[in-house]
């Protein structure tokens, strides 16, 4: 995969504490590659030095591009402006990962294998398949993960076995298509929706494991969540059922 023009797409938002090991872990994965471009997107939501870090390290290394986004109002911004940015550089496949080490950098080949050779479109990471795992997440994360999952099922339809990981990568048409869709959600559900609209794409699940160090999720983004759940179920049983 050495010529491969791939990208990954990672906010950061108070990313110090972790940003080293985090930055170090992709930066070996690249390696072992010998491609890939990383667009790591700051905004005001960061009150620490993550922005001052990004930009040294881009600096240093022409490999890592650092987008300052003060626009943007909610994570679901921060995803699509990094989207854009990968978009317009031309990259043929683009990916999505958290920072913090919650997504392992070491398993970007699992995601890149399928879309290049097997011609896939999406690929979703999944910790609810075998092989997969977030078994040192708080139980309130893997609560909430699980029921999002089952709710999704039951309410959308859709056959994903994991419907809210972030853990993600698509092929550039893809792309075009969703950063130009009219998403609903502002935080958390951003992945249900985007698996949710794509449901009908050439797919592939493969296994993930996810660490999570908080399972905080604020009330505002379960309330868009619910919202958000309830807009597409309407749409389904109502015969409108958008796709992309």
């Amino acid at each position: 995969m050495t010529n491969l023009n791939w990208a990954v797409v990672t906010p950061m938002a108070n990313e110090e504490p972790d940003f080293e090991p985090f930055i170090s872990a992709l930066k070996l994965a690249m390696d072992k590659l010998g491609s890939g471009t990383a667009y790591l997107v700051v905004d005001k939501v960061s009150k620490d030095k993550t922005l001052d870090l990004c930009r040294e390290l881009s600096s240093k290394d022409k490999r890592f591009i650092t987008v300052w986004a003060p626009e943007n109002t909610n994570v679901v911004d921060a995803y699509i402006r990094g989207y854009k940015e990968a978009l317009s550089r031309g990259h043929d496949y683009i990916l999505e990962m958290d920072a913090g080490l919650s997504h392992d950098p070491a398993v970007l080949p699992t995601f890149l294998d399928p879309l290049v050779s097997r011609k896939v479109e999406c690929v979703f990471g999944s910790r609810f398949i075998k092989g997969g795992s977030m078994g040192d997440s708080p139980a309130e994360r893997q609560s909430l993960s699980k029921t999002g999952t089952i709710l999704s099922t039951l309410l959308l339809g859709t056959k994903l076995k994991d419907m809210t990981s972030g853990y993600q990568g698509f092929n550039r048409e893809v792309v075009e298509k969703f950063t130009a869709y009219p998403l609903k959600s502002k935080a958390h559900f951003y992945q249900t929706e985007l698996r949710y609209l794509l449901r009908k794409r050439n797919y592939l699940e493969v296994p993930i494991h996810y660490r999570a160090p908080s399972p905080n999720v604020s009330k505002k983004a379960i309330n868009n969540s619910i919202i958000s759940l309830f807009y597409y179920f309407w749409r389904r049983i109502t015969f409108r059922a958008p796709s992309i």
